[in-house]
């Protein structure tokens, strides 16, 4: 194993998230700026269409590179028959995600490799904040009347306040749809302010829902005033629309990233969710992200993968680099 590679993940992960280090805090909406946005979707289409072919990562890379990918991932579970034992076992899997022989095998078994964040609804924010007391996982809470996001304004306010106060540091919000498909950016940034503001002390991570606004060019136009309302993260998806997390939507997102941060000084973190079941997908993602925007974003800090099953298929990655065999999927349970 190449040790070397693997201890530089571990101190880069042992920083965990700074919740106390400097934070976007928006700008003035732009819309002469925001008019000038335009997404050639075909381009964007062929620039990630390289990526398999042209970027590869092996043998003891790939396995470094697998573990970065557990440590940026929101665990998540979002389901009607959620339980608090469910959301328990969830946290117990945050804490370790990777089997402990395989770490063992890995020479990674001191680095303390644990995901980003565990993603609950609210109703199970005080369970998980006590699970993982004492940790660096944080506690994300979908807000805002999600998935659809259609409950009422102040209702929608209420319940991210409700959710800070019960311990959550992080803040999944879905904005309105509408707000993008008429095009009316300032309804848009004024929504998505005023969730900043009601988070306080939490991150804010904005979910733009991609598979419905229309078009990729909308895409980048929503991310731009996301960010300039003060989004500390942007997400693709909630997980559950027809069309979730595609790389070249998340390429969009990232330039868009990229482009805030060249206008502003500011940072902004990006969150892949939903369809990311896979290593190989997974990879992909970090590969477009260290070159779109460097290695500063490969960290939990900048970045997340919202997903659950692909813990399952990293885990199951990594056995079979330090046996030679693949595993059925039952030896690598989600809690």
């Amino acid at each position: 194993m190449n040790q070397p590679n693997i201890m530089e993940l571990g101190k880069r992960r042992n920083s965990g998230p700074d919740h106390n280090g400097a934070r976007n805090p928006g700008v003035p909406l732009d819309l002469d700026l925001i008019d000038t946005i335009r997404i050639n979707k075909s381009a964007a289409e062929r620039r990630v269409s390289t990526l398999a072919g042209r970027r590869t990562v092996k043998k003891d890379w790939q396995a470094a590179w697998l573990l970065k990918a557990v440590t940026c991932m929101d665990l998540t579970t979002l389901a009607g028959d959620d339980t608090d034992e469910r959301v328990r076992r969830l946290c117990a899997k945050a804490l370790q995600p990777v089997r402990a022989d395989i770490l063992t095998a890995l020479g990674a078994d001191r680095l303390g490799i644990t995901v980003g964040a565990v993603c609950v609804y609210h109703g199970f924010i005080k369970t998980a904040v006590k699970a993982l007391k004492g940790s660096s996982v944080d506690v994300a809470a979908v807000s805002t009347g999600f998935p659809a996001g259609q409950a009422p304004f102040e209702t929608r306010l209420k319940e991210i306040e409700l959710s800070v106060a019960d311990g959550a540091t992080e803040i999944d919000i879905v904005v309105s749809r509408k707000h993008v498909l008429n095009s009316n950016w300032t309804a848009l940034y004024d929504e998505v302010k005023a969730f900043r503001q009601a988070c306080g002390p939490a991150h804010l991570k904005s979910i733009l829902a991609t598979g419905e606004l229309g078009s990729i060019g909308k895409v980048g136009k929503a991310s731009m005033v996301c960010m300039m309302a003060g989004s500390d993260f942007i997400k693709t998806s909630t997980g559950m629309e027809s069309v979730n997390a595609t790389l070249p939507i998340s390429l969009v997102m990232m330039r868009a990233i990229r482009d805030y941060q060249t206008q502003t000084g500011h940072k902004v973190g990006f969150k892949p969710a939903g369809g990311i079941s896979d290593a190989k997908t997974a990879l992909q993602y970090l590969v477009l992200l260290k070159e779109e925007l460097g290695d500063e974003w490969l960290s939990p800090k900048l970045f997340r993968f919202g997903a659950s099953r692909l813990l399952g298929d990293i885990e199951r990655q990594l056995e079979h680099y330090v046996t030679g065999r693949y595993s059925a999927a039952n030896r690598h349970p989600m809690g």
